[in-house]
């Protein structure tokens, strides 16, 4: 090995006597030297970050669709706002789940059924949900006590999806018992739904969710609607909260998590994880 350590083509030590001495350009890079190994070391410290919330300056972009906007962004923003008043809140439309803008940035927490196929992605639950039957107060369908599939089958529907996709979960079990909805309007989203069928004799299909705080019938009632349970089983779906595993250590990300979970937690109790 060599005794003549050099920087950039430059002796850093010669020998003088015995030992090695430091040469006039070793004395004058010592001090930047001793800066960057400060800096290396605390880069490779483990954090111990204090987020101080009130100072916080972040935009946050959040993808969910029409109806968690509808329902949730106002609480949502109202929590935020509490304690974080520089964080900017950005929604932004979920046309597909192509799970790309997670893994690139620029989507920090995606809302949404968690059926991913993204190995890597985080996912927390956020509450269990399923699809119920919406009409206007008053309307015949409930004028009897139950709601029998014929009766439902016999309705004109109106039908939520963005992409103009009519087929629902609801619809394998009536053709099993040979009905067929007759769907009569295709709106966007849920919320364009609800409002349809409190002005019409259509009736909705929408996550039960939809309805308001802990699901109370009485919050339906004051939309003028009543809901009721479909009358063919359908699957129970999650709603869950996705993101990139790079953003785990991240402190003001860690707490977005748990300010969108407690807002949910809070207006759903009796579906949302507890764990």
């Amino acid at each position: 090995m060599s005794q003549d350590p050099r920087f950039a083509g430059d002796p850093l030590l010669v020998r003088a006597g015995r030992g090695l001495v430091p040469t006039p350009y070793a004395a004058a890079i010592h001090d930047h030297v001793h800066e960057l190994t400060r800096g290396a070391r605390a880069m490779l410290q483990p954090r111990n970050d204090r987020l101080e919330l009130a100072a916080l300056e972040r935009n946050f972009t959040l993808r969910a669709n029409e109806a968690f906007v509808a329902f949730f962004s106002v609480p949502l923003m109202q929590a935020v706002d509490a304690v974080a008043p520089h964080v900017r809140l950005c929604f932004t439309p979920k046309p597909n789940k192509d799970v790309a803008a997670l893994r690139d940035g620029s989507i920090d927490l995606e809302i949404g059924v968690g059926d991913t196929t993204a190995p890597e992605m985080r996912a927390r639950l956020l509450f269990h949900d399923r699809y119920v039957g919406v009409v206007r107060a008053g309307h015949p369908l409930l004028a009897e006590p139950n709601v029998t599939p014929e009766r439902y089958a016999a309705c004109k529907h109106v039908a939520a999806s963005p992409r103009g996709e009519v087929a629902a979960s609801v619809d394998e079990p009536l053709a099993a018992l040979g009905l067929r909805r007759e769907i009569h309007t295709v709106v966007p989203g849920f919320p364009d739904a609800m409002r349809i069928a409190r002005h019409s004799d259509l009736v909705a299909l929408v996550p039960q969710s939809c309805l308001g705080n802990a699901l109370a019938s009485d919050h339906a009632a004051k939309l003028g609607l009543q809901h009721f349970d479909l009358p063919v089983p359908t699957p129970e779906f999650t709603i869950d909260a996705m993101w990139h595993p790079r953003m785990d250590a991240d402190p003001a990300h860690g707490w977005l998590r748990g300010i969108v979970f407690s807002v949910v937690q809070e207006a759903y109790p009796r579906l949302a994880d507890n764990g």
